[in-house]
């Protein structure tokens, strides 16, 4: 049932406008986790979205919603990620963007510092952009 509401939720958010650029809607996906808006966040993942972290596959964006994404938005809402590189390359109607970023914060009672790389593939559809691919990869900070 909960997953129905949040499926009927998202399709009445993805008829607003989306951002406008591959990095805008990036940084909104980030901004609605740390926000905890599950909704917003949805908006921006492509239905057919597959997430590779840590060894694990999500292969779309309802599978993601049903296994990580209340664990990420808990994550994020008490960690600060800053981006440390960021490249991007748009062909078309695909970008991919390359982060470097830092973690911070304290997590289920431990200390966060770590360093990750997020490489994003997203499309654009209409107006704005959704993202197809996340891979992220982290490790404890030196």
């Amino acid at each position: 049932m909960r997953q129905f509401v949040l499926l009927a939720v998202i399709a009445l958010a993805s008829l607003q406008a989306r951002a406008a650029t591959p990095s805008e809607t990036l940084a909104a996906f980030h901004a609605a986790l740390h926000a905890g808006d599950e909704a917003r966040a949805m908006t921006l993942l492509s239905p057919e979205a597959v997430i590779y972290e840590a060894g694990h596959v999500e292969r779309s964006r309802s599978e993601y919603v049903d296994h990580h994404l209340a664990n990420d938005i808990a994550f994020a809402r008490v960690t600060t990620r800053r981006v440390v590189r960021h490249k991007e390359r748009l062909e078309g109607n695909v970008a991919i963007l390359l982060d470097e970023v830092e973690t911070r914060g304290a997590f289920k009672g431990k200390a966060i510092n770590a360093v990750g790389t997020e490489t994003a593939i997203l499309e654009k559809k209409g107006d704005g952009w959704v993202v197809l691919h996340f891979h992220w990869s982290s490790r404890k900070a030196k």
